[in-house]
């Protein structure tokens, strides 16, 4: 076997910085369709020097530069920009200027798509039953802040419709009955914490889709959530005058089940994908080291994220 082949039979070794948040899941697992072969995941930062990528968990590195690699990096090695959250809880993004190579984001325009959840086709023509309803609205928020537009536009919606409100301070929300409870609310409000492009997380794709029941969508533009979603599977704020608007159409699809059931229209055809899972996204990592990604460097993360 001649030197070239071996070269190119060593797998590219994948150096995970810091794990997210802290959460720790099985490397080189990855399962299928993201098992891309030829690539070895490893948290050992010993085998820096050696790493064909680094990705960088932007919460985890973002307090101080100090929490960066100090070794002298190798030339030609990808740092990959990976974050979660939105540019408006993105801190010292500047931190990043002409570091990253690559960037692994919710951003569908990012190198690395990582989005909170998605649609996927059935693969049969099973049917879907709508979980039986006992409540109308229900709201999940472990993020309190009376400054949040979302927050506003509850306070006056509320005035108009009951909301049973879930999370820290309110109503338990067991995470072993998470979706079961939430199940039996005909809708649920998915409003995220700040309006960014493709910003749509587990409000959207795990507390409601995959509860079953009619998500009432804050965040980006209608045309936004269509690129991901069925226009006929959401109720979007912006599709109404007022809450109070908002809260009588809710009103009256109580009372119409026909219509009511005209957001489901989708289920025979695809089913969601909503409960986010870090070993996938890092799975994907590999896949794009493997389709040869030109080398170039963000001059500015800031710039392209905003």
């Amino acid at each position: 076997m001649g030197e070239s082949e071996t070269k190119e039979e060593k797998p590219l070794i994948i150096l995970l910085w810091t794990w997210p948040f802290q959460y720790q899941f099985p490397l080189n697992q990855c399962p299928y369709p993201f098992d891309t072969p030829g690539c070895f995941y490893t948290v050992d930062r010993n085998l820096y020097a050696e790493a064909d990528a680094v990705v960088l968990h932007h919460k985890n590195v973002c307090s101080s530069k100090e929490q960066f690699p100090k070794m002298q990096r190798p030339s030609k090695q990808y740092w990959i920009w990976f974050n979660l959250e939105s540019p408006s809880r993105s801190q010292n993004l500047e931190f990043m200027d002409n570091l990253v190579n690559l960037t692994m984001t919710y951003r569908a325009d990012s190198d690395i798509f990582t989005p909170y959840g998605w649609l996927e086709k059935h693969d049969s023509h099973e049917n879907f039953t709508i979980p039986l309803k006992t409540k109308l609205v229900a709201w999940a928020v472990s993020n309190w802040n009376p400054n949040y537009q979302r927050t506003k536009y509850y306070m006056e919606l509320k005035k108009y419709i009951q909301i049973d409100i879930y999370g820290r301070g309110k109503m338990l929300l067991p995470r072993n009955n998470h979706t079961m409870i939430l199940s039996t609310y005909k809708f649920y409000l998915a409003f995220e914490n700040s309006i960014h492009k493709d910003y749509i997380t587990e409000k959207l794709w795990y507390n409601s889709l995959s509860s079953g029941n009619v998500p009432v969508v804050m965040g980006p533009p209608r045309a936004n959530y269509e690129r991901f979603l069925p226009p006929d599977s959401f109720i979007h704020v912006d599709d109404f005058h007022s809450p109070k608007d908002l809260a009588f159409y809710l009103l009256k699809l109580d009372k119409d089940n026909q219509r009511y059931q005209h957001y489901f229209n989708w289920r025979p055809r695809f089913k969601p994908v909503g409960k986010f899972d870090f070993q996938i996204q890092y799975c994907k990592v590999c896949k794009a080291l493997k389709d040869a990604p030109v080398y170039r460097t963000v001059q500015s993360i800031e710039t392209w994220f905003n």
